[in-house]
């Protein structure tokens, strides 16, 4: 069974989001820190062998004890983010055991997601080595300038909006960050690995798999969460279902 490691960026500064005291991944959706619903998911199973959630250093003693009973009862493990998302998941990665074979990077402030949908990234980097999920385009795409003029309609086809977890077995993701000079500017993981010619499939993604980047975002969560756990609890139940043999 391929093993693998969870990278979770958190050192973001949370810019877009007004109105909170704290920044994403640490604020509390429906009860629950954002980042314990989002690291719950990868810490249930059996195929992932270490969680690294990677938090701002300036926050980091802040966390550690405001999060101190949370963290005595996960098998987790912390260390400090960067400037840019390249250097946290970067110094993410410098803490990976040599029993992982893939690494999955996810955005901490996506906290809906399911066992089904983790099941289907993870099968897919398995088998194509780099995967990513992502929505397909279904609206007219307008390029607008500065002063939000339109200076072009562009054609949507073939484009998607990239979600994470993005998963990649691990030589090809340390390989990426060796070769790219700047990568920093990646804003995410698939465009380290685009920058080296190493070739990223996408599977379908799931359009409730959302980042919480402003205060709406959170509302919508809200509404969304009782969706999320059904699909959970049934994902849970056909799984349990389809193990059964007849003489069951």
């Amino acid at each position: 069974m391929p093993r693998f490691a969870v990278i979770l960026p958190a050192a973001g500064q949370s810019s877009r989001m007004q109105g909170l005291q704290r920044k994403k991944p640490f604020t509390e959706l429906k009860g629950r820190p954002v980042w314990v619903r989002t690291a719950e998911v990868f810490l249930r199973r059996e195929d992932v062998c270490q969680v690294i959630l990677v938090v701002p250093p300036d926050d980091l003693e802040w966390f550690q004890e405001t999060f101190r009973a949370n963290l005595a009862f996960m098998s987790i493990q912390i260390c400090t983010g960067g400037a840019t998302r390249a250097d946290s998941v970067r110094n993410g990665l410098q803490q990976v055991g040599s029993e992982a074979d893939f690494i999955a990077v996810h955005d901490a402030a996506r906290p809906l997601l399911t066992t089904m949908w983790v099941d289907q990234i993870f099968a897919a980097a398995a088998r194509h080595g780099a995967a990513i999920p992502g929505l397909r385009i279904t609206s007219t795409v307008k390029k607008v300038d500065a002063q939000g003029i339109i200076q072009q309609t562009v054609d949507r086809t073939g484009l998607v909006q990239a979600q994470t977890p993005q998963v990649f077995r691990r030589e090809l993701l340390e390989q990426a960050y060796q070769q790219v000079q700047n990568p920093e500017l990646a804003t995410d993981e698939a465009s380290l690995l685009q920058s080296c010619g190493c070739p990223v499939h996408v599977i379908e993604g799931w359009p409730q798999n959302i980042k919480l980047t402003t205060a709406e975002d959170f509302r919508l969560a809200e509404l969304l969460i009782a969706s999320v756990q059904r699909k959970e609890a049934g994902g849970g139940l056909l799984e349990s279902l389809s193990r059964l043999t007849p003489d069951e």
